[in-house]
């Protein structure tokens, strides 16, 4: 199916505005855009209009608020109610307004935090979640169930991705509110511009985590959604629909700490403050039924965090 008319919602965001950078590429396509200012997906009147005036084919649903330990744990209350009227509203109107596919991007924190490694898509709701983002796991889980219930009762082809640990371009280096590897990478910056002897990094250093370039992510939710709905159905199920998205391997914080030191260019020590919690021991995805599919990651963890480095000089940091 072709789709000439697309809604990216969250294309400020890294992932909506790497999803955008794809499919800028095909010049037949109309991608439609909205700021938060322009239109509040948390305002079901105005999401109403924004789908009854402009008619998309298709719905990327990038759009959340996100944000590393410290944000889950200071905002719970922002992060479950904000992404469930987001989810709720987008997916809603699109029925409404016959959008002919939609792709709802979740998170690998939907998983429980004992589930067996690597994490399949069946292993959904089989176990207690990782108590630090609860909030937005239920909310990012009910969006998968959203994109299922509509399918069932109403017929729709709606589709849900869910990816590991992303960084890449445009993401978020907030000394508290961000993720792990783009917080290592100001912190180690701003080491080594300042000459710190050491870096205290929270928790022990063993957890292991797997990370996805921002890139391939886009790329695989391009190919997700462009899947015939016969050869997207051979590999989920209805109660089982949403697919992992993953390179298939881990790495521990420490590893990637020393990884993202070795980049940046600081020699100092790299110190662990174990009163501080790990979050969950491990997550990796099992990636089998996305690679089933046809489509692997190709931006090699070394490789992607160099290129995010470069970005977050000219985007961010400040000159020596």
């Amino acid at each position: 199916m072709t789709f000439k008319k697309i809604y990216i919602a969250g294309q400020r965001g890294m992932v909506g505005g790497a999803i955008a950078r794809a499919l800028a590429r095909d010049a037949g396509v109309d991608l439609l855009t909205r700021t938060h200012a322009q239109l509040d997906l948390t305002d079901p009147a105005a999401v109403r209009a924004f789908f009854e005036a402009e008619k998309p084919d298709a719905v990327y649903l990038a759009a959340a608020r996100v944000g590393g330990i410290h944000a889950n744990n200071t905002y719970p209350a922002d992060f479950i109610y904000d992404n469930l009227m987001i989810q709720a509203n987008v997916i809603h109107e699109a029925w409404r307004s016959g959008v002919k596919r939609l792709l709802f991007l979740g998170s690998s924190c939907i998983y429980p935090k004992l589930a067996e490694q690597p994490i399949a898509e069946d292993s959904l709701l089989t176990g207690k979640l990782e108590p630090t983002n609860e909030p937005y796991a239920i909310a990012k889980i009910a969006g998968i169930k959203l994109c299922e219930s509509y399918n069932r009762q109403h017929g729709t082809d709606f589709r849900s991705v869910m990816p590991t640990n992303l960084y890449g371009p445009g993401d978020n280096y907030h000394p508290q509110n961000s993720h792990v590897l783009p917080a290592l990478i100001r912190r180690f910056h701003e080491a080594r511009e300042s000459g710190a002897p050491k870096v205290t990094i929270w928790g022990t250093g063993t957890p292991r985590r797997e990370f996805l370039h921002v890139d391939d992510m886009a790329a695989a939710c391009v190919h997700v959604m462009n899947l015939d709905p016969s050869i997207y159905a051979s590999t989920t199920s209805p109660m089982s629909s949403h697919i992992n998205v993953g390179c298939g391997s881990d790495v521990t914080i420490a590893e990637l700490a020393r990884l993202v030191a070795d980049v940046v260019g600081y020699q100092g020590e790299i110190d662990y403050d174990t009163s501080k919690p790990d979050g969950t021991p491990r997550k990796l995805l099992d990636v089998s039924r996305l690679g089933a599919l046809g489509w692997r990651a190709s931006i090699a963890l070394p490789d992607g965090i160099r290129s995010t480095y470069q970005e977050f000089l000219t985007s961010t940091a400040t000159p020596a």
